[in-house]
């Protein structure tokens, strides 16, 4: 008799182990039940329910749009998927800005609604006292400094953070504010490599890069970027691992052809 091996969920403590040892975390976004159960059948070690799903999903111009209950929504999908990664679900924007005990209400509901492990907040220093709540409340905060999206219109436009002295010795005095208040784990997001390089360095906590070179203790990209499924911008920091729209048109086409022609559905698509 076969027995299958049932891998245990991915933990704080397993992101923790992983720097220690010097082992790179992987991260992917995901916003729904088919995509989420691949990632976590590929053994990525945490899936982000991304705000960028107003942009990848929505058809948006940017993360602002989504509110906390399209954000619910789909994290309810991913963790109905996955059976090992960590889910996290991203707080939108407005979601934790106005109040911290309304930020620790909507973060709880990612925990007590959605199935998440944790959640992601954008922002550094004005957002400490938010991180301390919410760990207090017992729901893990992962931190994200760099190019924060949701502050799209303050930076003006998508932009590399960190280039000069002062902005680079910001970050840092940021990324430490976030670990002392609480934080689990850090994105850095669109800063240069050796700004990242020092921030991980200095942190016992992981950092979980994008856009921000190779020596950040993890990575993390959108999902429909890795797959070519998002054509409107390429940043410099994707990868493309393959082009699904391309593989998708070409099956599309097909089935339009054979409908037209009558060669589908044929006898074996058929009952008799």
């Amino acid at each position: 008799m076969v027995k299958l091996t049932i891998m245990p969920k991915i933990t704080i403590n397993d992101l923790l182990k992983k720097k220690a040892e010097g082992s790179k975390i992987t991260m992917l976004t995901a916003y729904d039940y088919p995509f989420a159960q691949i990632v976590d059948e590929a053994g990525i070690d945490a899936i982000l329910v991304g705000d960028s799903l107003a942009m990848v999903v929505q058809g948006l111009e940017n993360t602002l749009p989504v509110t906390m209950d399209e954000m619910l929504y789909h994290t309810k999908m991913v963790s109905r998927a996955v059976k090992n990664a960590m889910v996290i679900g991203d707080m939108p924007f407005m979601s934790y800005q106005v109040s911290v005990e309304e930020a620790v209400r909507n973060a709880g509901r990612f925990l007590k609604e959605a199935g998440a492990a944790a959640v992601k907040m954008e922002g550094g220093s004005e957002v400490a006292e938010h991180i301390r709540a919410m760990t207090r409340s017992e729901i893990p905060v992962m931190a994200h400094i760099g190019l924060t999206p949701q502050a799209i219109h303050r930076m003006g436009g998508y932009k590399v953070q960190g280039k000069t002295e002062d902005a680079q010795k910001k970050l840092i005095e940021e990324a430490h504010t976030v670990e002392d208040a609480g934080a689990f784990a850090l994105i850095l997001e669109a800063i240069p490599m050796e700004l990242a390089k020092k921030i991980t360095e200095e942190l016992s906590i992981p950092t979980i890069g994008i856009g921000a070179g190779p020596y950040c203790d993890g990575q993390v990209l959108v999902i429909h970027d890795v797959l070519g499924l998002f054509e409107r911008f390429i940043p410099k920091f994707v990868k493309r691992y393959t082009n699904l729209k391309e593989q998708a048109l070409h099956a599309i086409k097909i089935y339009k052809e054979e409908v037209e022609k009558g060669i589908f559905p044929s006898d074996k698509e058929s009952f008799k």
